[in-house]
């Protein structure tokens, strides 16, 4: 009994605004760091194949390890676009009719954008793990299992592939400049003491991220590497 009522109690947080949004803010944090571990990951290929392979077969290494980990970012995606619906649809319903004046001064590009950069986020996700990680035949390069150096440097030998890679990354970029500030606020974790190191810390993170990984297919496809 104080089991189910505990369970209950959860359950009506997590419905709440609140609780909403701090499964978001969680959920986000998760996405952001593994963000932020694929690039390290990815930036490995400048060091040539034997390094960036060598972290492509440790990544297998563990069945367990490897599917605890997808689990984990299977059920923050999942959260995460929940959530966001979820506090979408209760704003819409609670502003059926939208404001004659948008105050661009308290909202960010950012932060206006996020109900059409999170659709696109998905979409683009869904197209590098197709490309990456399925092997489907999303671009002209040829898939070859467990060669993470020769996958990449074929498939943004193609202009279309690398641009689709370049308009993602900033895509995710608009998306995590607003998103990773908020989640802080929505955690509690915010003041107005800290509010501009949080800014800039969340945002000099972001773009170094981004440059980083629209880098790499910049220069591949510019013959800087790869060749």
């Amino acid at each position: 009994m104080v089991k189910q009522h505990a369970m209950g109690a959860l359950w009506s947080f997590v419905r709440s605004t609140i609780g909403l949004k701090v499964v978001m803010a969680v959920s986000g944090f998760v996405l952001f760091g593994f963000f932020v571990e694929h690039l390290l990951g990815m930036m490995l290929f400048f060091k040539g194949p034997r390094l960036i392979n060598g972290y492509g077969s440790l990544l297998h290494y563990s069945a367990i390890v490897l599917w605890s980990a997808r689990a984990v970012m299977i059920l923050a995606v999942v959260s995460h676009i929940w959530t966001a619906t979820v506090l979408y649809l209760r704003q819409r319903a609670a502003r059926p009719v939208g404001y004659q004046r948008t105050e661009s001064r308290t909202f960010s590009y950012a932060a206006r954008t996020m109900k059409y950069s999170g659709p696109l986020v998905l979409g683009f996700v869904f197209f590098h793990l197709a490309h990456f990680t399925w092997g489907w035949d999303v671009t002209p390069a040829p898939y070859v299992e467990g060669d993470a150096y020769a996958n990449i440097a074929n498939s943004f030998q193609h202009g279309w592939v690398a641009l689709v890679y370049v308009a993602g990354v900033l895509l995710v970029g608009l998306h995590l400049i607003h998103g990773g500030h908020s989640m802080f606020e929505s955690l509690g974790l915010r003041h107005r003491r800290f509010d501009g190191l949080i800014r800039t810390v969340v945002g000099g993170v972001t773009i170094v991220a981004v440059v980083g990984f629209v880098f790499l297919p910049c220069a591949i496809l510019f013959k800087l590497v790869g060749g």
